[in-house]
């Protein structure tokens, strides 16, 4: 625990003076977060209530160690520390690209509704008393559905400001699945279902399996490359739309193509963890603060600084206490006042 605070401890250091550094040092950021990715990545397989060293957990990575720390290491420690990776990167890469389609870097990867409509779907098969694939499948489709009844209705209404139409319509649905939600919560039953349904909703990577981990991967590494690829064509819809059709850019297939990506990553890895929240909205920001706004760098920053926030998160919420925290509560908990704080440098700045 000592050396998990000290780097913590280490990296908030980082992040404070990496604003401040010469231009010349920034373009290093992008391989030391990784290093430090990988780093925190190897230190949480030995953070638990089964404490490891560093070679206990290798051997029992391998294979070679004693069978309890082969279980816990293979069983347990590795399918969240992955989960953590890939989840914290989809929602970065997502908010990233949303803010930059949007042009407005105060929306989240749940602007369309995608994280209320997977909600639902979740609590329904909850509900229902669906087992945990039911579960899964049916919060996958719930997010889809949403995001698809937005671009219906966004279409069926006549408005100039197509974007705008998009994000009212997305709030709108997002307040009704969370009132549908809500009337769940109510009918459930109290002693089994409820807890069930807060405790998901609130996130967790506590019910990660390598099985999950398998299918959410190549949902997130597709969608993450497919972004960077068109990380140039992306950078061009942060004019308005007619300045970017006069450079040869189609704009509604490009629009729909980003939309469906993020949408997809997002409802891939909300269904296996939960809704988390103020990933998608903080670390873009932050990540915009190293780099600059172009998505070339923006893009590959965010992911990996989204991994490494969830993986730091994952390992506090159970290595600090005898009772796992929920993800959701953690990330809220950090993230509204590192946001804040944000907020008032930008104020500062620009008085």
């Amino acid at each position: 625990m000592r050396l998990a605070r000290q780097a913590w401890g280490i990296l908030g250091l980082y992040f404070t003076a990496a604003p401040h550094m010469p231009r010349a040092v920034l373009p290093y950021s992008l391989p030391l977060l990784l290093i430090i990715l990988i780093g925190f990545a190897a230190l949480s397989l030995t953070l638990g209530a089964y404490p490891l060293s560093l070679l206990d957990s290798l051997h029992a990575l391998l294979g070679t160690g004693e069978p309890m720390a082969v279980q816990v290491v293979q069983d347990i420690r590795l399918p969240r520390t992955l989960g953590a990776i890939l989840v914290g990167a989809a929602l970065a890469a997502a908010g990233a690209a949303y803010q930059l389609l949007f042009r407005n870097p105060l929306v989240s990867p749940d602007i369309l509704g995608v994280s209320s409509g997977a909600g639902l779907g979740a609590v329904l098969g909850l509900f229902l008393g669906l087992p945990s694939l039911g579960v899964q499948s049916l919060a996958f489709a719930g997010g889809i559905a949403a995001v698809a009844l937005v671009i219906a209705l966004g279409k069926a209404i006549q408005h100039a400001d197509r974007t705008l139409v998009l994000v009212l319509t997305g709030v709108v649905l997002g307040s009704l699945a969370g009132a549908i939600t809500s009337l769940l919560k109510i009918l459930a039953d109290p002693y089994d279902q409820l807890p069930a349904i807060t405790f998901w909703l609130l996130g967790s990577l506590s019910g990660m399996h390598m099985a999950q981990v398998w299918v959410v991967a190549p949902v997130v590494l597709v969608g993450c490359s497919v972004l960077y690829l068109l990380r140039w064509r992306l950078n061009v819809l942060s004019l308005p739309e007619a300045e970017a059709s006069a450079l040869g850019v189609q704009v509604k297939p490009l629009r729909i193509t980003v939309i469906a990506l993020a949408t997809i990553m997002t409802s891939a890895v909300v269904a296996v963890a939960g809704v988390i929240g103020w990933i998608g909205l903080l670390i873009p920001h932050a990540a915009r603060l190293l780099v600059g706004p172009s998505l070339a760098r923006l893009l590959p920053m965010s992911i990996v600084m989204g991994a490494l926030f969830l993986l730091l998160v994952d390992t506090a919420s159970r290595s600090l206490g005898d009772l796992e925290i929920p993800l959701g509560i953690l990330t809220a908990l950090v993230g509204a006042p590192f946001f804040l704080g944000l907020l008032l440098r930008r104020a500062g700045a620009s008085s």
